[in-house]
């Protein structure tokens, strides 16, 4: 039977077509997954896709972190459900306190949409266990709430705990503290990151296909791991 990997999709969302066709090259089964259910399908593991869910209207994430799914995502994440948090996904796993600190208007308050380079700070998660630390990937990075913060002491621990995953690389697009593009939480089951893995899987379509090691590092970690 193959791994099965929900991805969900909100009112707004707009990455969860590419969420899903990453799933598949990895060689896993995408599973629909919509807002205003509370089953998760018995899914292995979940994908929270970018995009502007309820059109960003009160704060990125703040309303989508309340949907329905997402107490099943949380209660699963508890059980160590593994779950992926990609740009508006990170904001919605933030909000919804699965993640540490929160995601704001970008340093300059532009949108910015380029391709920017990662360097991976923690290959021990269920989403980098395919990577080397210190391995540098390309990735399009594309938001204009994607400045990470957080209190003094929470960065602080972060570090501490290797729970930094990526850092932005050659520059940082929006501002972010420590240039962090993307935090675990302390079991390293769920990540978060603001780029776009899942649009750099394929060279006619991304500017690398290194985007694709999130989604086969998860199938590794599943493959290892106890049933959650």
């Amino acid at each position: 039977m193959s791994t099965r990997i929900g991805v969900i999709t909100f009112p707004g969302t707009l990455d969860d077509v590419d969420a899903s066709r990453a799933v598949r090259y990895a060689g896993a089964e995408p599973v629909a997954l919509w807002h205003g259910d509370h089953d998760l399908q018995e899914v292995d593991a979940v994908v929270v896709p970018g995009g502007f869910s309820y059109g960003d209207y009160l704060r990125a994430g703040a309303i989508a972190s309340l949907a329905p799914i997402m107490r099943e995502v949380v209660e699963g994440a508890a059980k160590g459900l593994p779950v992926l948090g990609i740009c508006n996904g990170f904001q919605i796993l933030c909000e919804a306190g699965l993640l540490p600190g929160a995601l704001t208007r970008n340093e300059k308050l532009h949108f910015v949409c380029r391709d920017q380079k990662l360097r991976v700070e923690n290959a021990d998660t269920a989403w980098t266990s395919g990577f080397t630390r210190d391995e540098e990937i390309l990735v399009p990075v594309k938001n204009a709430e994607g400045r990470f913060v957080a209190a003094p002491d929470t960065l602080k621990a972060l570090e501490a705990e290797g729970r930094v995953v990526f850092r932005y690389v050659g520059g940082n697009p929006n501002g972010s503290a420590a240039d962090i593009a993307g935090v675990a939480s302390e079991n390293g089951r769920v990540v978060g990151l603001m780029p776009h893995p899942e649009h750099a899987i394929d060279l006619l379509t991304g500017p690398s296909e290194q985007g694709l090691g999130l989604f086969t590092s998860v199938l590794g970690t599943l493959a290892g791991a106890p049933a959650a």
